[in-house]
């Protein structure tokens, strides 16, 4: 898989895309997932990989937007993903995923916030937000509640989920 050049992308180390999709194992199949941030489109991809009916990736850098593209059609997965290339804020309010992954640059913290915003009037089954372990993000975003931290390293994911709406134990998020 190609991959970009330089510090602006920062991928998801192995390990910890490992365990992202171990919690997530019993809910891929068939789903809409976003790759917001996308980067190289990593996530994204090892979402279809994983049982993703769809992946739709949002990436605001052309060069980002063109390695994503050239993975997809080198893994010849091109007719289940949608590619992107804008603000992950206008995208949020105006699409639907099922499940959405969140990944800003680290130093952008504000764009937690713009993004669960935007989630707020059709928000997902399911959010997981990667961030640094030494930044804590709200145990709340509006109608989205955090159900699980899952810390590797210097990274960790916040789970989040509809309030009111109880992880099912299979899902392995309590």
């Amino acid at each position: 898989m190609k991959s970009l050049e330089g510090l602006e992308t920062r991928p998801t180390p192995d390990r910890l895309r490992e365990a992202l999709f171990n919690v997530l194992q019993g809910r891929m199949k068939g789903v809409t997932f976003v790759d917001a941030y996308a980067g190289t489109g990593a996530v994204g991809i090892e979402a279809l990989s994983r049982g993703a009916a769809l992946v739709v990736f949002v990436e605001r850098s052309n060069a980002a937007v063109r390695v994503i593209q050239e993975n997809l059609a080198a893994l010849k997965v091109t007719e289940r993903a949608r590619v992107i290339r804008g603000s992950v804020g206008t995208y949020l309010a105006a699409q639907r995923g099922e499940l959405v992954f969140l990944d800003p640059p680290y130093e952008q913290e504000a764009e937690y916030e713009k993004s669960f915003a935007a989630l707020q009037q059709t928000p997902p089954a399911l959010v997981i937000a990667q961030h640094a372990s030494r930044q804590e993000l709200a145990e709340v975003y509006g109608v989205l509640r955090r159900v699980r931290v899952l810390r590797q390293g210097d990274n960790s994911l916040s789970f989040y989920e509809p309030a009111g709406e109880k992880a099912q134990p299979e899902d392995g998020l309590e």
